[in-house]
């Protein structure tokens, strides 16, 4: 038996889940003052962008981890004279840390390591920026030897999951450290900033399943009769 996923499809549900988690997120905050809805219990905690370990947190890891496993399998079956086997792997290692991240919130430990104020108040942007920068360097050979279509999107969904996750967090920073968390404009920022890191990796994943179609690459699950053979990615040659 073989399943296919139509890319369409794909896309539309995958851009529905985002409206439907990020408008409920969004619903939430406006309606707490109105409601009086409780911060520390009900659906503000659970639906909240702000929030941690919540369904926004959970969607994102997923998306994550999907990237991640996507691209483990472009690395598993890419050919190898090309010379960036390893790029799509270290890929698919950055997006795997990136997924666990996002639920265990690792590098908020990095904001002890600096004191700073103003835009700088969640100082851990600071080593991630320059991490960023390294990598993109790394990288560049990489993506100048992708399809155009291809390395446009990538830098397109990079781009925009980056204004969110850094550059976002300075006015998000200063403003915590002028008026706190609990309030409706730091809700509205981190919802700006939270909406398009998820934009981002949808874009992304969907730019990935492009690749591969573009390619002519399949991903199929053989069943052989004694013992059950393991996944294969193949690639026209």
């Amino acid at each position: 038996m073989q399943i296919t996923l139509s890319r369409a499809r794909l896309q539309a549900a995958l851009f529905a889940l985002l409206a439907a988690i990020a408008g409920a997120g969004l619903a939430v905050e406006v309606l707490k003052p109105i409601l009086r809805l409780k911060s520390r219990s009900g659906v503000v905690p659970l639906l909240s962008l702000s929030y941690e370990q919540n369904v926004p947190t959970w969607y994102t890891s997923c998306l994550l981890f999907a990237c991640s496993l996507t691209l483990a399998a472009i690395a598993a079956g890419a050919r190898r004279e090309g010379g960036f086997v390893k790029h799509w792997w270290g890929l698919a290692a950055a997006f795997l840390y990136i997924s666990l991240d996002e639920v265990v919130e690792i590098h908020e430990a990095a904001s002890s390591w600096l004191d700073l104020g103003g835009v700088l108040y969640f100082s851990w942007v600071i080593p991630a920026a320059v991490v960023v920068a390294a990598f993109a360097i790394a990288y560049l050979r990489f993506l100048a030897h992708l399809p155009r279509g291809t390395r446009n999107r990538f830098l397109l969904s990079g781009g925009i999951y980056v204004t969110g996750a850094l550059a976002l967090e300075l006015p998000l920073g200063y403003w915590t450290e002028q008026a706190g968390s609990n309030n409706l404009v730091y809700a509205l920022i981190d919802f700006v900033e939270e909406s398009l890191e998820m934009l981002g990796v949808n874009l992304f994943l969907v730019s990935l399943v492009d690749y591969l179609c573009v390619q002519g690459w399949t991903i199929g699950f053989s069943q052989a009769a004694p013992e059950a053979q393991p996944a294969r990615v193949e690639r026209p040659a």
